[in-house]
């Protein structure tokens, strides 16, 4: 369940295609020294129906999802994992300009724990760890395996993220491929409460959406070099915006939330909108 190659969903020739080309060394080495020579190419897009599930895990049983060097937030030995899905607008480069609209908006989840310290040193700014990145569209799923460390994404066989009158729907399938399935079904609701397992980390309702949503730096293991990769993120959400959500029981599935104890009811809520950049990026 740890192992973060990229499998296309697709069959035949293309998926095999794909299959070689985001895994070839070569070409990622090539990349990687031509991209250090130049700025970094900013991103942005203006996000919508960002939904928030969390839960608190074993964190030993999650340890060999941390790779070596990075410590987790943890209580009592148990730490936060985050799926965070939500839908993309004209998601491309802002040297773009106005012309990013005709980029594509697709959908994305990432699936990440809190980062206490890595390289022996605590963490200046709020930082993620990135395990999983699931997108529905080959260009970007692919593209971001070529282009990017930072972001170990998965292309999904089917995805699907609607908002219908403060219901929230989430379905993410795999067919062949290497993306974690995922189901959520949340509803909107009035009342602003911790789920019990979150106590331990956050006083109230508020402090847990502030600190969940403001996270400045992401993390990644990049597996053809045992390094780490390192990505500055901007998503200035306002978070009086935000309305919680509640879940059903079996609302909530995965083999991947099983495998790892996030089983229990998670911590919801949804954030309408946010517009979010990738500032930079460098391998650590």
């Amino acid at each position: 369940m740890f192992d973060n190659a990229f499998v296309s969903p697709w069959p035949g020739a293309l998926g095999a295609i794909s299959e070689r080309l985001v895994g070839c060394p070569t070409l990622l080495r090539a990349r990687r020294a031509l991209f250090s020579r130049l700025p970094f190419m900013q991103l942005a897009s203006d996000v919508r129906d960002i939904v928030y599930c969390t839960w608190a895990v074993d964190a030993a049983r999650i340890a060999a999802l941390v790779p070596p060097g990075v410590e987790l937030v943890q209580r009592d030995g148990k730490t936060l994992f985050t799926i965070l899905t939500y839908a993309h607008r004209h998601f491309g480069p802002t040297l773009a300009g106005p012309l990013r609209r005709l980029f594509p908006s697709p959908l994305q989840s990432n699936w990440r724990f809190y980062v206490e310290a890595f390289g022996g040193v605590e963490t200046t700014a709020p930082t993620v760890l990135f395990v999983k990145n699931i997108l529905d569209d080959p260009l970007y799923a692919i593209g971001s395996r070529l282009f990017s460390d930072a972001l170990p994404s998965h292309l999904a066989r089917r995805f699907a993220h609607r908002a219908d009158d403060g219901r929230y729907v989430t379905s993410i399938e795999s067919g062949r491929g290497s993306a974690p399935e995922f189901r959520c079904e949340a509803q909107r609701t009035p009342t602003r409460a911790l789920t019990p397992a979150l106590a331990p980390f956050f006083e109230t309702w508020e402090s847990a959406v502030e600190w969940l949503c403001l996270q400045d730096g992401a993390l990644s293991r990049v597996e053809d070099c045992e390094r780490l990769a390192h990505a500055l993120i901007d998503l200035p959400i306002d978070i009086a915006t935000a309305q919680p959500l509640e879940t059903a029981a079996g609302a909530v599935q995965g083999a991947f939330l099983e495998r790892i104890g996030a089983t229990g009811e998670p911590f919801c809520f949804v954030v309408p909108r946010a517009a979010f950049r990738v500032v930079s990026e460098r391998v650590v």
